[in-house]
């Protein structure tokens, strides 16, 4: 009879690729993974394993027997999932990840809601990029993520996952108070054409969106700043150093000296949930989506309220 932890082991080194990733994905020592594995190969009476360089590689009876572990944990997957759908309690771990500014935007309100609404559920949560959530998902390191895409540029969506809208967030362009334009209601992209760009690291999503969409415009970008967050993208555009753009989740309290303008264009990023379809009935992933989505539409109807009132405002003057 092959052991199901066993069987874990090998799709984790599958995944992975290495003895090293497996441990970290799994949360255990390189030891365990290679006592877990040394076992395996006793029980089927095969090498799985076999030295590579420094590392290791499947062999092609490790590769058979990873195809399987795949598909039986899946099963596993499934058969839980129905459990606790038949059973129809919020219980046990769930394993969350969002992207930063949906950590800061989001996280406590539906950390909180899910705490006070289902004592029984334990839930974990990490902060991670869109592309690097999705593949969490995928490997079975995280339950559930929350990701993004942008009106324009989606993110790339594997198959076998299931999504839900959670909120679409507005971005507009953050300038120095007193910048030319500080003063208008609405500006457009072509407005920043000369400008310093404060942006996103090489290599992220959103670096990559920027830069199509200043492109597509038949903009250059003068890219002068690179950082991760996005408070310290504000914090130099209050020292004057550039302009950037300004999601709207997880934003606030924007710092002293920096003025955020919409822009005409309609620019937006779709910000989502997904999960492994096999996971579907799961009650905790349903009740982490529909927590997510209560705060997605609070933070919608909050961003709607205060737009109605810039509006007045303007009108007045």
């Amino acid at each position: 009879m092959l052991n199901l932890e066993r069987l874990r082991t090998l799709d984790a080194l599958a995944r992975h690729g290495s003895v090293s990733g497996a441990a970290e994905g799994l949360h255990v020592t390189t030891s365990a993974v290679s006592q877990q594995m040394a076992k395996l190969e006793r029980e089927v009476g095969q090498q799985l394993l076999a030295k590579y360089g420094r590392g290791v590689r499947l062999t092609d009876a490790g590769r058979l027997l990873a195809d399987h572990a795949a598909r039986i944990l899946s099963q596993v997957e499934l058969a839980q999932a129905d459990l606790e759908a038949q059973r129809g309690q919020v219980v046990g771990e769930l394993r969350l990840a969002a992207f930063p500014t949906a950590m800061r935007g989001l996280f406590p309100a539906v950390l909180g809601a899910l705490r006070a609404g289902h004592p029984a559920l334990r839930v974990r949560s990490r902060e991670l990029e869109p592309v690097l959530a999705i593949n969490a998902v995928l490997r079975g390191d995280a339950d559930l993520a929350v990701v993004l895409d942008w009106y324009n540029k989606p993110l790339p969506m594997p198959e076998g996952l299931a999504r839900a809208a959670i909120l679409d967030d507005p971005v507009e362009i953050a300038m120095p108070e007193g910048h030319p334009l500080a003063g208008r209601d609405v500006v457009d992209l072509e407005d920043f054409a000369e400008e310093e760009w404060v942006v996103w690291p090489e290599g992220e999503f959103c670096h990559e969106w920027l830069l199509y969409t200043l492109r597509a415009q038949g903009i250059e970008p003068c890219i002068a700043h690179r950082a991760v967050e996005h408070q310290t993208q504000l914090a130099l555009v209050a020292a004057g150093l550039g302009v950037c753009a300004a999601p709207r989740l997880g934003r606030d309290p924007m710092p002293a000296g920096v003025r955020a303008v919409t822009l005409r264009q309609r620019v937006s990023r779709h910000v989502y949930a997904v999960w492994r379809a096999d996971a579907d009935r799961r009650p905790s992933i349903r009740a982490a989506v529909e927590a997510l989505q209560k705060a997605g539409q609070t933070i919608a109807s909050a961003a709607s309220a205060a737009s109605a009132a810039s509006a007045v405002s303007a009108a007045s003057e």
